[in-house]
């Protein structure tokens, strides 16, 4: 485990002991970061109401029972803080040692994330929950998981009929010449002549009862329809950096066949509920706006089964056969109450014992300048090609472009809204992508035109204090990243390294001095580490 390199945490560990030794009992020492000292603790101040003595009082015995030998300093500030100060040489012996990945316990953990529509264009309605999905795969594989990624591809439904049936008309079903911004063109004109067409209407029925019930000609040209979408996401994918590759989609089609089982489970078990022709399930705690239970509809009144039974039966799935014990669901926050009532129904079912956790991953919406969503001037929806063309139009190299939209939206809470503006985001200032491959940049040009080579650190400056201090804190950043699913945590921390680092070179003398060219060195490699597990690439030159 890595506790070495979380100083609040062994700190607190030694003054914990302390405090236990003066209350009677165990108290948090609140061992906290501090522009007075390295870290402070206040505990002695609300200490002191429990006890009726003078927090001073409580602090001087504390420092008296405390052993942090080796480690740190204490000095007693103002009304009783405790100010510590970690000894030099252990901050440098810690900066001698490769970040550490967090210590933990191994689980399966499948992340579902970004699920486009077969024969749709990626849009920028599908980033959030790719580059989010990403970065927490990422994140939680280097911290030692077995991640399974799953690319819910929405590859079934009714209007698969429309469209194949369309194509049928236009080529004989041959897709393989068609782009997807031509198939989604033709979708548009299938729903028109679906509205308009009654012949048109009845053989597109027709083609749906052919396409679930297996028609080997219908079943072909679907499935071209879903290869080609799948190579074109794949290339996406890699122009946006994303981990996502072709062994990861499991569509809509794929659980076809367990829908029918999921019903009969939930109706073995109780769950289920006819009301109004169809079957759902109502558990507890969820009600409409009208105060009456909220319903989960599982099988329809037609026959026909929706999103929830699917979700049923992709998550019994990925817990009984892949093994999963954690499962995350990447997904925009309106999907919040759906994916609980999924989950609880789940539970009610036995498919989630207890050990096994789902969780609905939410985040806001990406708005533009007047606060609404993001669209085209016309009020289309943007596509994503268009919005990484403009990226490459924008900035000085496609790896700036796409490093800015995707630092962006890992660097706010994902639970929040936030506004895309591209003067902002490929700022070479403040907490931007730019800002922070700038200083791996000017770290590598430093390390190249050193008078000398790295050698064993050596702190004096303040500037360097605070530098080697904010280095440590990457192995916390990445544990708060993981344990609370927020990728902002590891951005934020990462700003605050390229911060202390602009002070410290702007203060201290860097090219000849072994000891600061061993620091910008550790300082380059902790920024190269971090913006890999947020996916942010690095160029080789800025």
């Amino acid at each position: 485990m890595g506790l070495i390199m979380n100083l609040e945490t062994l700190l607190a560990a030694r003054l914990a002991v302390a405090f236990e030794a003066v209350a009677g009992d165990p108290v948090d020492p609140a061992v906290r970061a501090s522009q007075h000292a390295d870290f402070q603790s206040g505990a002695a101040l609300a200490l002191a109401r429990r006890l009726g003595r003078a927090p001073r009082e409580i602090a001087a015995e504390v420092v008296a029972a405390t052993d942090l030998t080796g480690l740190a300093e204490v000095e007693i500030s103002g009304p009783g803080f405790l100010n510590l100060t970690v000894l030099d040489d252990v901050l440098a012996s810690l900066l001698a040692e490769p970040d550490s990945r967090p210590g933990i316990t191994s689980e399966r953990v499948v992340i579902d994330y970004s699920s486009p529509n077969v024969a749709k264009e990626l849009h920028v309605g599908h980033l959030r929950s790719t580059v989010i999905g990403d970065a927490l795969a990422r994140l939680f594989t280097w911290a030692g998981h077995d991640v399974v990624r799953a690319n819910h591809l929405g590859d079934w439904g009714t209007q698969f009929g429309l469209l194949i049936e369309h194509l049928a008309d236009l080529s004989s079903g041959d897709t393989d010449e068609f782009s997807l911004s031509d198939l989604t063109d033709f979708y548009r004109q299938a729903r028109v002549k679906f509205d308009d067409d009654d012949e048109f209407r009845t053989r597109a029925r027709l083609r749906v009862v052919a396409l679930q019930g297996g028609d080997e000609v219908t079943r072909a040209m679907w499935r071209r329809l879903v290869e080609q979408s799948e190579r074109l996401f794949v290339a996406d994918y890699a122009r946006l950096g994303i981990t996502l590759g072709p062994g990861d989609f499991a569509g809509e089609s794929s659980y076809q066949d367990q829908l029918a089982s999921v019903v009969d489970e939930l109706t073995e078990r109780g769950l289920l509920v006819e009301s109004e022709g169809a079957l759902c399930a109502f558990p507890a705690g969820f009600t409409g706006r009208d105060g009456e239970p909220l319903p989960l509809i599982v099988r329809k009144s037609d026959g026909g089964f929706g999103y929830a039974a699917t979700d049923l039966a992709a998550l019994r799935h990925r817990v009984r056969d892949l093994k999963a014990t954690r499962l995350l669901y990447v997904v925009g926050a309106p999907q919040r109450t759906h994916f609980q009532m999924v989950f609880a129904v789940a539970h009610n079912a036995g498919w989630l014992p207890d050990g096994i956790t789902a969780e609905h991953i939410g985040f806001g919406s990406i708005l533009g300048s007047d606060g609404k969503m993001l669209k085209t001037r016309s009020g289309e929806t943007i596509k994503l090609v268009d919005l990484l063309d403009e990226a490459d139009e924008r900035a000085t190299s496609p790896a700036v472009g796409i490093g800015a939209i995707k630092y962006a939206d890992l660097a706010s809470d994902r639970r929040s809204d936030y506004v895309f503006d591209w003067d902002r985001m490929l700022a070479a200032t403040g907490n931007t992508g730019p800002y922070l491959q700038y200083a791996v940049a000017r770290i590598r040009s430093l390390l190249r035109k050193a008078e000398v080579v790295p050698g064993a650190v050596v702190l004096g400056d303040p500037a360097e204090r605070r530098l080697a201090l904010t280095l440590l804190g990457f192995e916390p950043a990445v544990a708060a990243a993981i344990e609370l699913r927020e990728p902002h945590r590891l951005a934020g921390h990462l700003h605050e390294v390229a911060v202390a680092f602009s002070a410290f070179y702007e203060r201290c003398p860097i090219r000849s001095s072994p000891s600061r060219l061993a620091l910008a060195a550790r300082t380059g490699e902790t920024l190269r580490l971090g913006l890999d597990l947020l996916g942010v690439p690095i160029p080789d030159e800025m």
